[in-house]
């Protein structure tokens, strides 16, 4: 590689990593990047849109869109459960389609997104680690829009951009793991009080209360939190909250 492309590429690893640590979340970053992957395939006669996917085990899928008109077709795709990108991101390996027209592999969705304008797509995925697969989603009207130079341009770009996603998703499990830790705690706090006031009410033991709020939770099919929670406001003491950070 030359060393002027080692320079670009680490200026855009660089500025993918300040992107990471200036987004809030996963679903802001990719919203960042898709606007910045977009450009780098366009062209002065074929403005390109973009789109991303990401796949995580025991979450939902989050996609963003460089454009309104992205976000249909990538809604399309989602659609069918099928297309360029969903493929890229499931196996791992680059699906160009030059013509949607005449392509084979999902033909159901390629005429559904040929009746959108759209002629060729390119699905190309993000190296991840672990559980999560990722992949971009390019769009043109215009029939074999992709070269080979962009084919490559754009496998740099997904590169390139693997390491920050990979710390973003990692963020964001962390960030995850921390809120779920911090509402089962508030739920502990919230279950506890109220078990301390059916055992003054009763005079019984921590078991038996514990079995009250149960036997509550059952009867009403509601969650044991939510039982516990309408014992305390009936006594004016509202939301339970814990005092940890």
């Amino acid at each position: 590689m030359a060393d002027h492309e080692k320079d670009k590429g680490t200026a855009v690893s660089t500025l993918l990593h300040d992107m990471v640590l200036d987004s809030e979340d996963v679903e802001e970053f990719l919203a960042k990047l898709v606007t910045i992957a977009g450009h780098r395939l366009s062209a002065a006669d074929d403005e390109v849109l973009c789109g991303v996917t990401l796949l995580r085990a025991r979450s939902k899928t989050t996609v963003a869109s460089n454009s309104p008109e992205a976000q249909k077709m990538d809604e399309v795709q989602y659609e069918y459960n099928d297309g360029p990108c969903l493929r890229a991101a499931r196996e791992g390996a680059v699906q160009y389609v030059c013509n949607f027209d005449t392509e084979e592999r999902f033909p159901e969705y390629s005429r559904a997104i040929a009746e959108h304008g759209m002629k060729s797509a390119l699905g190309v995925p993000i190296p991840l680690e672990g559980e999560a697969t990722a992949a971009l989603n390019f769009y043109s009207p215009l029939v074999d829009a992709f070269s080979q130079d962009a084919i490559e341009a754009a496998e740099r770009f997904a590169a390139d951009v693997s390491a920050s996603l990979r710390l973003a998703v990692r963020i964001a499990g962390l960030t995850e793991s921390s809120a779920d830790m911090r509402s089962a705690m508030e739920s502990r706090t919230t279950i506890d009080l109220a078990v301390g006031v059916i055992m003054g009410q009763n005079r019984c033991s921590q078991d038996a209360a514990m079995a009250i709020l149960k036997a509550a939770s059952s009867t009403r099919n509601v969650k044991l939190r939510e039982v516990a929670a309408s014992v305390l406001e009936s006594l004016g003491q509202g939301p339970a909250t814990t005092h940890f950070e």
